[in-house]
């Protein structure tokens, strides 16, 4: 399950609207952080920073899967190693985005 929506729904009181502005907001997140975090030349604390906002975002809508990435590559950044891969954090943000509604 990419999004629980179920979780979502309890999250906005049912509120379809608030839904959508949130999975917009996600969206515009993932966009923006992903590649912030895969960028190589910023250090790694940063880049853990960005990771774990990410994490936080999907957790906050449903996204399992991408919360679950983002905080292995958290992880991996706070332990330093600079060379962690992305590659499956950006196919879950893939994967996602793609299941959201055309608006998001």
């Amino acid at each position: 399950m990419l999004i629980d929506r179920e979780f979502l729904a309890r999250q906005t009181f049912g509120d379809l609207e608030l839904a959508s502005e949130l999975l917009g907001l996600f969206a515009d997140q993932c966009r923006r952080l992903l590649p912030l975090i895969g960028e190589a030349a910023r250090p790694l604390g940063e880049r853990a920073d960005f990771a774990h906002t990410l994490k936080g975002s999907a957790l906050g809508v449903g996204a399992g899967r991408v919360a679950a990435r983002a905080s292995a590559v958290e992880d991996a950044l706070r332990a330093g190693d600079a060379a962690v891969s992305t590659e499956a954090l950006s196919e879950a943000v893939a994967d996602t985005l793609a299941a959201l509604p055309a608006s998001s």
